[in-house]
């Protein structure tokens, strides 16, 4: 079995790329990272998602990104949109994905893992730029020219397996592989027991999408 750094945020996507990655005979080793985000129940989710999903081990870094801001998930003067906007929302934070990858290539390449796991997803998405595939593409080809084990020609590979699916397709396979999305916290302003507040554009989407599915709907609400 081949080793894999898995990006567990512990939101419903995150949580279905585990799935597909054990499924596919990965040793996965979930990393979370707990960056100052509003939404800091999601790194409990993490910790019930890993365990549920079989991963080999769960590791929670900490960064404080809060002291950049430039979010409404890491400055609490920001508020969280309510409804849908255009453009790059506020909710994007600076770089996010770029540091979650860095952080988790280092991991690979001390575990001699050559594939890392990612769930972004650019059809059913807040509009990031850091969920393109020009972004995988180009995140994946610094790290085969940045590390030493791909110089040695080992050389790694970045899986984004939800990129092209919608979120109800995402939900559907997610489903077949038993992910228990119950156990998940996707919205951006959760309370500490992780009830979403349904108003949100990650609320939105993942409500959506499960109506979509056809699957019920196992979200916990505020009232």
């Amino acid at each position: 079995m081949k080793n894999a750094v898995v990006l567990l945020s512990g939101g419903l996507d995150s949580a279905t790329v585990l799935a597909m990655a054990h499924r596919q005979g990965f040793t996965c080793y979930a990393l979370s990272v707990d960056y100052g985000q509003r939404h800091h129940a999601e790194l409990a989710a993490a910790q019930r998602v890993a365990i549920s999903l079989g991963a080999h081990e769960h590791r929670v870094i900490h960064i404080d990104l809060t002291s950049f801001g430039g979010s409404a998930l890491t400055d609490n003067a920001i508020a969280v949109p309510q409804q849908q906007t255009t453009g790059i929302p506020l909710t994007y934070v600076p770089a996010r994905n770029t540091i979650m990858l860095s952080l988790a290539l280092a991991w690979a390449e001390v575990l001699q893992a050559q594939d890392i796991f990612i769930g972004v997803n650019a059809v059913d998405y807040s509009g990031y730029p850091d969920c393109r595939p020009d972004y995988i593409a180009a995140f994946e080809a610094m790290a085969n020219l940045a590390t030493k084990a791909a110089v040695e020609g080992h050389p790694l590979t970045l899986h984004a397996p939800l990129l092209h699916l919608s979120k109800a397709e995402i939900i559907q396979q997610g489903t077949a592989l038993g992910v228990n999305y119950a156990e998940t916290v996707s919205c951006y302003q959760a309370d500490l027991d992780g009830k979403a507040c349904g108003k949100c554009d990650s609320c939105r989407l993942r409500s959506a999408g499960f109506a979509t599915a056809g699957v019920a709907d196992p979200t916990g609400y505020l009232a």
